[in-house]
């Protein structure tokens, strides 16, 4: 009887057990997930991810590499460039965002700041290295004004003269990263404001540093998180003015630093980069694992950079020279400069012929962004691009000699962060280890609570069997017995 009643208390217990995982199972996921969103708003209230937000905990790093010119005068002379790669030159980079104002439709707007700092120990060489590249205000020019009036074109030949400015720069990392002094820019800025993207110094980078990247208003997810991060408008804009097509000029997805959470392999990563003047889209790769956190990684595909006849919806950046190439003069001051992946890769191997000493691999030049696919939040990211100038004799410009007609990379650079320290640590712990206890979890409370009524049905038919032998085995001895003692009752009565 006490038997029984454990099996019915065990019976119980195990099925309640058993439940519970199943709810645990069906309704643990859901919990995840409702955590995540209501961590992942942009909301002050929201302390952890807010500040990695506001401030970006991960240390971010821009290393450039030059392609120093080895034969200058041959060059001016008609023949092929020789290039050798110099670098890296790494600066750490400082963002922080300022001027946040929340808006009631669920929006934030922000301006964010950047500034760069030269990291020696990092770096193969120094920033008073000597290296030789195009000068882009004369050479740049040239192509500019090759359809002006000869008479036009021999005069600001004889200015560049005048400033004694050539068609190549030799001169110091710092300088051309950072702004050189230019009796030429002065004189150019003092005539002709506007003319020039930049006021004061003259160098590649002069526009990044101590600067921000335009104004920006972006979702926060509280009335959807799907919408999170996604960029409502730029600089007051919701398109684009700089291309030739409506898609073209579209502002896609975020502002490049997070994503929304819960991505699949067929979610992409779309963005917007002020610096290449359009929104980007990276396609997935692989899988993969960084400090035991899963990631999906996330690269450029072939059509990126693509011209129009190659991936018909890239018409609208043209016009367009080879693929690979991307036509960024009208957001440039019409200066002929085209961006690309480092040593054109994934480019038109034609571009490979024009130049010497360029080596594209995907390992050293391919861009990435590995993802928690969760939460939408970058663990390791490297985005490296390349800066050409279009050069080539122009009639009435002596100092562009025999040039031929040449795509010439000046610098590539990477963009490059990743988590670690005690970020990371506490990202695991809150988005892989908890949620990995709480699925351990509810299996156990699942396997338990089987095995337990398993157990008790066990118990119970053990009870059964063992009852049922004290009831039947009894009654067939005392059958015996008296079958046994019969003949000998018999007997006495004879």
């Amino acid at each position: 009887m006490n038997k029984s009643k454990l099996a019915i208390g065990l019976c119980v217990a195990g099925t309640l057990t058993a439940v519970l995982g199943l709810v645990m199972v069906i309704i643990g996921p859901i919990i995840i997930n409702d955590q995540i969103v209501k961590n992942l708003v942009i909301d002050p209230k929201n302390e952890m991810s807010y500040t990695m937000w506001k401030d970006v905990p991960v240390p971010f790093f821009m290393s450039v590499y030059f392609f120093n010119i080895l034969n200058p005068t041959e060059v001016l002379a008609g023949e092929k460039p020789m290039v050798e790669q110099r670098g890296p030159y790494v600066y750490r980079k400082r963002l922080q965002k300022q001027n946040i104002t929340f808006h009631p439709n669920a929006t934030v707007s922000y301006l964010e700041y950047r500034s760069y700092f030269f990291e020696p120990s990092m770096s193969v060489g120094n920033e008073s290295d000597v290296v030789t590249i195009p000068n882009m205000l004369v050479l740049g020019a040239a192509v500019m004004m090759e359809n002006l009036p000869l008479a036009v074109r021999l005069l600001i030949s004889a200015t560049f003269k005048a400033f004694n400015e050539g068609p190549f720069l030799s001169k110091s990392v710092g300088e051309l990263m950072w702004g050189y002094d230019s009796k030429l820019v002065d004189f150019l800025n003092k005539w002709f404001p506007g003319m020039l993207p930049s006021t004061g110094k003259f160098g590649l980078f002069s526009e990044f540093n101590n600067s921000n990247t335009g104004l920006f208003t972006i979702h926060t997810g509280k009335d959807d998180i799907r919408l999170i991060h996604k960029v409502n408008s730029w600089n007051s804009l919701t398109k684009l003015k700089y291309w030739n097509t409506p898609q073209c000029n579209m502002i896609n997805g975020t502002a490049g630093q997070m994503w929304p959470p819960f991505m699949t392999k067929e979610s992409t990563l779309p963005f917007y980069s002020p610096d290449a003047c359009r929104s980007l889209e990276l396609v997935y790769q692989r899988e993969g694992i960084i400090k035991g956190i899963p990631l999906y990684r996330y690269v450029a595909p072939k059509t990126m950079f693509a011209n129009g006849s190659d991936y018909a919806p890239n018409e609208g950046f043209c016009p367009c020279r080879q693929s690979g190439l991307l036509n960024v003069s009208s957001c440039r001051a019409n200066a002929p400069v085209f961006i690309s992946h480092p040593h054109f890769y994934n480019a038109d191997p034609v571009l490979l012929d024009y130049v010497q000493g360029l080596k594209p691999t995907e390992d050293e030049h391919g861009l990435f962004i590995d993802i928690h696919p969760e939460t939408g939040v970058p663990l390791n990211v490297s985005i490296r691009l390349q800066l050409n100038l279009y050069m080539k004799r122009v009639s009435g410009f002596t100092e562009t000699g025999k040039i031929s007609e040449v795509v010439m990379p000046m610098i590539w650079f990477e963009e490059n962060g990743y988590m670690d320290g005690a970020i990371v640590k506490t990202f695991h712990t809150y988005l892989v280890l908890l949620p990995m206890v709480m699925v351990y979890m509810q299996y156990c409370f699942l396997g338990l609570g089987l095995a337990t009524v398993l157990g008790a049905a066990l118990l119970h038919y053990r009870g059964k069997i063992i009852q049922f032998e004290r009831t039947v085995i009894p009654d067939a001895s005392v059958s015996t017995s008296s079958s046994e003692q019969t003949p000998l009752i018999q007997d006495h009565v004879d």
